[in-house]
C-alpha cells in the first residue's frame, strides 16, 4: 500500500505555520461573519436580521441562547426531515441522531455538506498536532481503525439519512481516505455490537494498524479481547497514535497503559460533538485542548453560575478567562446559533484558548445545594479507587432525598469494578470520595458538615459488565454511545438503581 505520509508531513508543517501567526479573537469574528452570511437567506436568518449584524455584540443582542427544544419547535418539526433552508442554506443530508443522555430522548441534529467538510479538516488538524511532536511519523503507513457505531443508516425520506456520526463520517468519507480506513465496510454496518467487536478484533489483528480512534471503554473492552486473543503478545506492532474523546480519560489512562506500552503509541484527546468538531489536543496530556478556531464554529461561554438566568454574560473568546466553569454555547456550519450543546468547559489558557472538559449541564449534581460539576465527581471517584486497590469501570451517581421530617438525604453511587468488593471496602471508598469532594467544592463541605445538609454518600459496588447490560437493554451499547455518569430525575435514578441491583440472568 501507498504511504503517503511525506505529504501529510508537507501539510502539517504549513498548517502548524498558520495555527502559530493565528489572531483567535480575528479568527472567530471571521468565522462569525462567515456564518451570517451563508444563512442570511434562511428562515432563521431573516428571522434574526443577520444582514444588519456584523459584531459579536450585535449577534448577542439580536439571536437569543437556544435549546434543542427551542429549535426542534420553532424551525425544525414541521418540515422534517427535509430542513431545507430552515437554519442553513440548502437541505441537510443527513441528521445526526444524538442521544438525550438522562432524558433518553433521541435528537435529530442536521449535518450539512459544509460541517462534514469541516469535520474533515479538524480530523487532518489531529494528525498535525500529533506530527508537531513526532516530526517522524507515519501514520498513514498502516489504517486507521475507527472504533464507532453502526454505520448503517436509516432512510427519512425526501434523501435524508439518519443515524451515529461516526456512521455519517464513515459513509462521507474522502474517497483517498478509503484504503486508509479500518474495519471494511461490511463489518461497519453490523447493529450487534458484540459481534461486530468480536468480528473486527480478530480481523484487525491480520491488519497493519497504524492508527486507532474510539471512547476509552471501548477501546479498553477492544485492547483487553485482543490480549486474549494474542495471549499477551502486542496486537499492532506498528499502532503509532491512539486518539481518544467523550469520556474522561482520567479512569481508563492507568488501565490502558500496559497496552499501550507494548506498542509505544501516543494518545491525543479530542472533542468532537455532535454539533461540531470543537478541539484537539495540541501539547500533553491534561495539558487542556486547543478551540478549532477557523473551521466554521463561532463559540460563545456562560458562567455556569449564570445558566438559566434571564440575561446571562455572554463571553466569546475576546473575554473569556481562566479557572471559570462555562457553559458552551456554539453557533456552526450545521445551521445551529446561539445553540446550547450541554458541555461544560474550563480554560487553562487564552492565546491559544487551551480548555479542559469539565462535565455537561446535565451532569450537575445539587439536589441539596451542593452545586457537583462532573470533572468534581470524576476525580472524587478516581481517587477513593486508587485508595481502595479498586479498578473502576463505571460509575452513576443520583440523590436519594430524605423520606421523612428528621431524616437527612444523601448521594447514593453506582460502582462497577473488575473485581469483587465488600462492605469494608465500600465504607473506605464511600469516605474517600466524600473527604475528595470536600477538599475541592466548599458548597459540598458546608453541606456535609455535622451530616446537616446531607450525610456520606453510600456506595453500591456493581459486578463487570452490570452497565453493559443495562445499556444494551436501552438499545444504546456501543459505538459514541455514553452511559450517563449523573441521573438527576429521583424517580428515574431509583428505578435505574434497582434494575443494575437484579442479578444477570
Amino acid at each position: 500500500m501507498f504511504d503517503p505520509s511525506p505529504l501529510l508531513r508537507l501539510y502539517a508543517r504549513r498548517r502548524l505555520a498558520m495555527l502559530g501567526a493565528q489572531d483567535p479573537v480575528a479568527a472567530q469574528l471571521a468565522q462569525l461573519r462567515g456564518l451570517l452570511r451563508r444563512a442570511a437567506g434562511t428562515r432563521f436568518g431573516r428571522d434574526h436580521g443577520f444582514d444588519r449584524i456584523s459584531t459579536a455584540a450585535d449577534f448577542q443582542a439580536r439571536v437569543p441562547i437556544r435549546s434543542y427544544e427551542d429549535f426542534w419547535r420553532d424551525y425544525w418539526s414541521a418540515p422534517f426531515p427535509d430542513l431545507t433552508n430552515r437554519t442553513w442554506p440548502g437541505k441537510p443530508p443527513y441528521l445526526a441522531v444524538s442521544s438525550g443522555t438522562t432524558s433518553g430522548a433521541s435528537k435529530y441534529l442536521p449535518v450539512t455538506a459544509d460541517m462534514m467538510r469541516a469535520n474533515k479538516r479538524a480530523a487532518m488538524d489531529i494528525a498535525v498536532h500529533h506530527l508537531a511532536h513526532h516530526p517522524k511519523g507515519r501514520l498513514l503507513r498502516g489504517k486507521t481503525f475507527m472504533l464507532g457505531g453502526s454505520t448503517a443508516l436509516r432512510d427519512q425520506g425526501h434523501g435524508v439519512f439518519s443515524g451515529d456520526l461516526s456512521g455519517i463520517a464513515v459513509k462521507d468519507q474522502s474517497r483517498w481516505m478509503r484504503p486508509f480506513s479500518f474495519p471494511p465496510p461490511e463489518l461497519a454496518l453490523l447493529d450487534d455490537w458484540e459481534e461486530k467487536l468480536n468480528r473486527v478484533s480478530r480481523l484487525s489483528l491480520d491488519t497493519r494498524i497504524s492508527m486507532i480512534s474510539g471512547t476509552p471503554p471501548w477501546l479498553l473492552i477492544l485492547f483487553q479481547r485482543l490480549h486474549a486473543m494474542t495471549g499477551g503478545a502486542a496486537p499492532y506492532p506498528d499502532l503509532e497514535l491512539l486518539v481518544h474523546g467523550g469520556v474522561a480519560w482520567d479512569l481508563y489512562r492507568d488501565r490502558l497503559k500496559p497496552f499501550l506500552d507494548q506498542t509505544r503509541a501516543a494518545t491525543r484527546e479530542v472533542y468532537p460533538a455532535s454539533e461540531g468538531f470543537i478541539a484537539i489536543a495540541d501539547r500533553g496530556d491534561a495539558e487542556g485542548l486547543r478551540l478549532v478556531l477557523d473551521n466554521g464554529l463561532f463559540f460563545e461561554f456562560v458562567p455556569l453560575s449564570e445558566l438559566g438566568t434571564d440575561r446571562p454574560t455572554r463571553h466569546w473568546i475576546d473575554t473569556i478567562q481562566t479557572d471559570i466553569d462555562y457553559a458552551i454555547i456554539l453557533s456552526s456550519n450545521s445551521g445551529m446559533f446561539a445553540y446550547q450543546i450541554g458541555d461544560t468547559v474550563r480554560f487553562v489558557d487564552r492565546v491559544p484558548p487551551r480548555l479542559l472538559i469539565t462535565g455537561r449541564t446535565s451532569y450537575m449534581l445539587s439536589a441539596f445545594g451542593e452545586h457537583l460539576i462532573g470533572s468534581e465527581l470524576d476525580s472524587a471517584v478516581q481517587h477513593a479507587a486508587r485508595l481502595t486497590g479498586l479498578s473502576v469501570n463505571e460509575y452513576m451517581v443520583g440523590a436519594i432525598l430524605p423520606e421523612g421530617a428528621r431524616s437527612v438525604g444523601h448521594h447514593l453511587y453506582l460502582v462497577e469494578t473488575t473485581t469483587p468488593a465488600d462492605a469494608d471496602r465500600a465504607d473506605a471508598f464511600a469516605r474517600a470520595v466524600d473527604a475528595r469532594l470536600q477538599d475541592m467544592n466548599e458548597d459540598y463541605q458546608a453541606h456535609r458538615q455535622n451530616d446537616t445538609g446531607m450525610t456520606l454518600p453510600v456506595i453500591r459496588f456493581l459486578p463487570p459488565r452490570s452497565f453493559d447490560r443495562w445499556m444494551a437493554a436501552q438499545g444504546k451499547l456501543g459505538g459514541q454511545h455514553k452511559v450517563p455518569r449523573v441521573i438527576n430525575d429521583m424517580t428515574k435514578f431509583t428505578a435505574i438503581a434497582t434494575e443494575l441491583s437484579r442479578p444477570a440472568s
